[in-house]
């Protein structure tokens, strides 16, 4: 597994790519990076070329002042693998980036082989408190604060913090602590109020893909979900499944936020089976246009 840099549109976009063979597209969630599928790349990596961005405004990849939108980021999964040489991926996003794969494949629907979700967004209006409070309005003015270098420093301090918010399993405080602790830049923070607040509200999600769902009919998709999620409930995957046909539901016992890296090494089996078992989607726009149409009154 190697870490890369590459220019586009004159941002630098950090990411992590190993293996070869059919791509798969690995997206981290909100405050995350790259460095979250370390655990699972290298049993990913033996049959197939794996590529792991940082979304720009998380990780090493560029802070611009821009667009934020989960359009935005599915562009930017586009022309990174256009600039990789690749024409099409399965996709595989958590949290956040679940909802940026959604969008990949809604405005992208030739370049998706399959769609797997990980305790992803877009699903349902239901998230926690945390990323609620982020979007309210002065909540730029709390952060510097709450992520002042003192509390930054002591992961144990942070972490207290999340657990009283009811952040329970080891894996997700930690990894909420790591990406909370991050914010004590200025440019990382503004990215993060940014992308907060154009898909989250004080009342729940704003972004909805419900109502699409029926789009992905002709999509392998695979749902992956901690049965603990405290961020965002299993419930939502469960309703996920029931609309979209032939779709494969799996809930870790035990697990949060994190399932991939709650349990890796079964997180890697189901993936692989999954993309063993199922055939890369043929959608292209006139059979998108043909799904539409047959909805519209």
């Amino acid at each position: 597994m190697k870490a890369h840099t590459i220019t586009l549109h004159g941002h630098e976009v950090r990411f992590r790519s190993a293996g070869s063979g059919p791509v798969i597209l690995l997206i981290h969630g909100i405050t995350g990076s790259s460095r979250l599928w370390e655990g699972v790349i290298p049993a990913l990596a033996r049959d197939h070329t794996v590529i792991a961005p940082d979304l720009l405004g998380h990780g090493e990849s560029a802070k611009p002042r821009g667009d934020y939108s989960l359009g935005a980021f599915a562009s930017g999964i586009r022309d990174l693998l256009l600039a990789l040489g690749h024409d099409r991926a399965t996709v595989v996003g958590h949290s956040l980036g679940g909802g940026v794969a959604m969008q990949f494949g809604y405005q992208f629907p030739e370049r998706i082989d399959r769609l797997v979700l990980v305790s992803s967004g877009g699903l349902g209006r239901e998230v926690s408190v945390l990323l609620r409070s982020a979007a309210l309005p002065g909540a730029e003015f709390v952060l510097p604060l709450l992520v002042a270098p003192a509390l930054r420093d002591a992961t144990a301090a942070v972490a207290g913090f999340l657990g009283r918010l009811g952040l329970r399993p080891s894996h997700d405080v930690e990894e909420m602590a790591r990406g909370f602790a991050s914010l004590g830049d200025l440019q990382t923070r503004q990215a993060f109020i940014h992308t907060v607040r154009g898909i989250i509200a004080w009342d729940g999600q704003r972004v909805s893909a419900m109502d699409r769902l029926y789009l992905a009919a002709d999509i392998p998709t695979l749902l992956v979900w901690g049965e603990h999620d405290p961020m965002i409930p299993a419930v939502h995957g469960e309703q996920a499944h029931k609309i979209v046909s032939g779709s494969r539901l799996e809930v870790f016992p035990g697990a949060g936020h994190f399932p991939h890296l709650h349990d890796p090494e079964r997180f890697t089996d189901v993936l692989l089976e999954f993309i063993a078992e199922t055939e890369p989607a043929k959608l292209d726009h006139a059979r998108v246009r043909e799904l539409i149409q047959a909805r519209t009154a």
